[in-house]
């Protein structure tokens, strides 16, 4: 499987394709192997170019297919179904009338009149099979030729989101698929190539049919993906080498995808019924976005406190400007008594406090750019911790942040 993406704004940069990564992951659950990923201009002899030379390339798994997204609206930039009219030498056009009717009620609905522009995306190649927007007005377009098959797809995420399960039904209908099983182990704290060395052993004894994936990212930690091919979904034969490996890890293991830090501290929390707030200096708030993203956490977390300056960390979480002075804004002290202030100030069992230098800028011989503290607080203890996160302002700023989700995941017991 080949997956084009068509837009000048992905080649220049403007937005980043997220459209390719979504549906090769999607493609790969199913069990459909993405040889090759192509980002082709608005050009409609580029889209063919790209297409004649995905249909020449044989798959050794099954016949080709190449999932096509972008350029399917009503502007003149919009020369995908103009490129493959061309490619599949299909000069008629036809009415999808679903499409049309689709068309007419959207704009209805908004009170607003639609124009010959919009009425256009309802016309397809006759060649085709059109596939109805349940999300958009372009509707999507399956082609083929001999063993090979060509599908369009809306180039607005949500659009081209809801279409997929549609197509890759299909595909799932002409094709026989491997049953391909994975799980993920969510682990936090140990740097990839440390973890790597501590489980050789372990990776050594996995049978040939199963593969294991090192999957790093500053958010989550590295997210170890083992993959295997059955007959069935059954996961036992994964779920006994996870069982093995977990003890190796200890309390670096936080659960099983789709598991968060956050989700982890939400469930931790909701078990002893305990509350919790944040203060947060160089995160800027960003713990709190993470954690207002689980859902439910409402009957959890209180609230947080964005105190950037000297003056709000005073003002705002209680501190005495005099140990403000005393022991700099960026200091193990100042953590602590944010994560006391915040504590009391939003009346909660939980806190958890950032600050530090998260650069280019700042920073102090003791306490360099990317320097951290990380405060976790309770009613009978508070416990602070020094990180150096080497690294653009950023990736430091997403590193202190789950730093903290996961020394509270650690501290809340």
């Amino acid at each position: 499987m080949i997956i084009i993406t068509v837009g000048n704004e992905i080649l220049s940069g403007l937005i980043v394709d997220t459209n390719s990564a979504y549906i090769a992951a999607q493609c790969d659950a199913a069990g459909l192997k993405v040889r090759k990923i192509i980002s082709v201009s608005d050009d409609a002899d580029e889209i063919a170019d790209a297409l004649a030379s995905s249909f020449s390339s044989p798959s050794p798994h099954c016949a080709n297919v190449t999932l096509i997204t972008g350029g399917l609206g009503p502007t003149n930039d919009d020369v995908t179904k103009i490129a493959l009219a061309r490619f599949f030498n299909c000069t008629e056009t036809v009415v999808h009338r679903p499409s049309l009717e689709n068309i007419e009620a959207r704009f209805a609905a908004r009170g607003i009149a639609s124009n010959e522009l919009n009425r256009q995306q309802a016309e397809v190649p006759a060649c085709c099979t059109a596939i109805l927007n349940r999300h958009g007005t372009a509707p999507g377009m399956w082609f083929e030729r001999d063993a090979a098959i060509a599908v369009a797809m809306p180039g607005v995420p949500s659009e081209m989101k809801a279409m997929l399960p549609d197509v890759l039904n299909r595909l799932a209908g002409r094709f026989v698929l491997p049953n391909i099983v994975r799980r993920t182990m969510m682990v936090y704290g140990i740097p990839e190539s440390t973890l790597a060395e501590m489980i050789a052993p372990w990776e050594r004894m996995l049978p040939e049919n199963m593969s294991l994936a090192y999957l790093p990212d500053v958010e989550t930690g590295v997210k170890l993906r083992l993959s295997t091919t059955t007959d069935n979904k059954d996961s036992t034969a994964i779920d006994e080498r996870f069982a093995a490996l977990a003890p190796l890890l200890g309390d670096s293991v936080y659960g099983y995808a789709p598991d968060s830090l956050e989700s982890v501290v939400g469930q931790r929390l909701a078990e002893r019924n305990a509350t919790l707030a944040v203060a947060e200096s160089c995160t800027g708030g960003s713990v709190a976005r993470r954690i207002t993203s689980v859902p439910g956490c409402s009957a959890w977390f209180k609230g947080g406190i964005v105190a950037y300056s000297d003056e709000a960390k005073a003002n705002l979480l209680g501190i005495d400007p005099r140990d403000l002075e005393r022991f700099g804004a960026v200091s193990a002290e100042i953590a602590e008594r944010m994560a006391i202030g915040v504590r009391r100030a939003l009346n909660s069992d939980f806190a958890a406090a950032t600050t530090g230098f998260a650069g280019p800028a700042g920073g102090t011989d003791e306490n360099p750019v990317g320097t951290c503290f990380v405060a976790v607080a309770a009613a009978a203890a508070v416990n602070v911790v020094k990180y150096r996160f080497v690294a653009d302002r950023a990736t430091a700023v997403a590193a202190a942040a789950a730093t903290a989700l996961n020394r509270l995941r650690l501290f809340i017991n």
